[in-house]
């Protein structure tokens, strides 16, 4: 059974075989990794990348050596709960930027995402596509595999835990409800109770659900947001244009980037705080060829070029001329309306729209805006797990994050160390990528197929049904 909060990767069962054939079982994946390196941590998503997309990282798009070939009767049965529409979080975000992987590298098997769009009459931008096209794409993948019975949208989880049924036997006991219309007048959403048993559970929340916080004070403030999307409505609304007073955006990955770069395009000023310096190797800047993403590179332009000098006084962005022409005469006229404070941090905000910076040597700075959005990542909701999941991460004294305590899985098999039956694929296990994604999900499917054939080879009597609904059916 595979549960999902967010579907984003559907998997139809197929086999894959290669030119070349070994003597090993082409499901013994801990074999075939061998010597296998990449950009993935994940043996296993390192090898399906490179039999999926050979030489990708050199942006070549060259044939696969790999065979797809539809066999239902192979299939394992599975079930997606999810908040949404198949695509999950690429319906939320802002449709009009640019996915930061290439075009091929979002695409799942038995569909290129070239194709698709070219039968839609679209065209790649840079070899890439907006999150909004990438949504579609998605939700057209599950319909045009065949999939739509095993996506049960508008669901949300409530509880996953342990139970053993009458015949002795411990399965996983999945509880929630999901929005319908009712059958009354006036189209009234409803919640219905639902609960799910089923001999496997697969995590693929991804980490966009709880936006990370600084825990300073002042942060429940009106003006304090955290997400991009709080921006987007400001903007919409009309309540931030060129007359506001400056946006405060903190963070310094590629969600502040977009929001530097919609509020720069609005010609509202903007201040941008992060708390490495410029040059820091781990940037995600630094790492990104400067010919495909323009659009980034010209914000880490800004992030160098207009920053600001401690002990000077700070430029009242609010009184600079927007169309100042770059004579050389001020610092701070090659990107009118713009000032990044590198190595600093947020220390508190106050009531009357000011925000007090600090940076390394203790040294504080005043801003007076007219909204701060805190971009600096997010968590997952687990909270349908016991103690919100901490105990399957690497540390179970901190909080599950992609990038510092992803939950400890077999590299392998992606089955959770410290819960068996119980796997984890994408963001949770350090993955963020949509091409690494698919090689978690091959190994998944990998050992729950090696795990039924054992049974079936020690003839074990278990039920045949690998899921089981009560309470009510789930509509797709």
């Amino acid at each position: 059974m595979f549960y999902n909060s967010i579907p984003l990767l559907m998997y139809f069962e197929v086999r894959f075989t290669h030119k070349r054939r070994t003597k090993k079982n082409f499901a013994d994946l801990e074999y075939l990794c061998e010597g296998v390196e990449g950009r993935s941590s994940n043996p296993v998503a390192v090898l399906f990348d490179a039999l999926l997309l050979p030489d990708g990282d050199f942006g070549v798009d060259c044939a696969s050596p790999l065979i797809w070939r539809h066999e239902p009767e192979r299939a394992t049965p599975h079930l997606v709960l999810g908040k949404g529409p198949p695509g999950g979080a690429w319906h939320a975000m802002e449709g009009s930027m640019l996915t930061l992987s290439l075009a091929n590298w979002m695409e799942l098997p038995g569909l290129k995402l070239k194709d698709w769009m070219r039968d839609k009459r679209r065209n790649l931008r840079n070899d890439r596509a907006t999150p909004a096209e990438i949504a579609s794409y998605y939700q057209h993948y599950v319909s045009k595999m065949g999939l739509e019975k095993s996506f049960a949208c508008g669901t949300t989880v409530t509880s996953v835990s342990r139970v053993s049924l009458e015949s002795g036997r411990s399965v996983w006991k999945i509880q929630g409800l999901q929005r319908r219309a009712s059958s009354g007048e006036g189209n009234e959403v409803i919640e219905v109770p639902f609960s799910v048993y089923a001999e496997n559970v697969v995590l693929a929340t991804g980490t966009h659900d709880i936006p990370a916080r600084l825990g300073v004070d002042g942060e429940n403030l009106p003006f304090v947001c955290h997400s991009f999307w709080e921006l987007e409505a400001a903007i919409s609304s009309g309540r931030l244009d060129r007359a506001s007073e400056p946006v405060l955006v903190v963070g310094a990955g590629l969600t502040a980037a977009d929001a530097v770069l919609a509020a720069h395009h609005l010609n509202t000023p903007v201040y941008h705080a992060f708390r490495r310096p410029v040059s820091d190797p781990a940037l995600i800047f630094n790492q990104l060829p400067k010919l495909l993403y323009p659009e980034y590179h010209k914000v880490h332009q800004m992030m160098s070029q207009q920053q600001h000098k401690v002990g000077e006084k700070v430029v009242n962005l609010s009184n600079q001329p927007l169309s100042s022409p770059v004579d050389g005469t001020s610092p701070y006229t090659r990107y009118p309306g713009y000032l990044s404070f590198p190595k600093h941090h947020v220390a508190a905000f106050k009531p009357d729209g000011k925000c007090v910076l600090e940076d390394e040597r203790g040294l504080q700075t005043v801003l007076q805006v007219s909204m701060a959005l805190v971009l600096i990542g997010a968590h997952p909701n687990l909270s349908f797990l016991p103690e919100h999941g901490r105990p399957l991460s690497l540390d179970s004294k901190e909080p599950i994050s992609c990038r510092r305590n992803p939950l400890d899985v077999d590299p392998y098999t992606y089955e959770c160390v410290k819960e068996p039956g119980m796997y984890a694929m994408g963001p949770l296990v350090g993955e963020n990528f949509v091409r690494f994604l698919k090689g978690g999900a091959l190994a998944i499917v990998c050992d729950i197929v090696q795990k039924q054939r054992k049974k079936r080879q020690e003839k074990c009597t278990t039920s045949s049904l690998n899921i089981q609904l009560s309470n009510c059916t789930l509509e797709a």
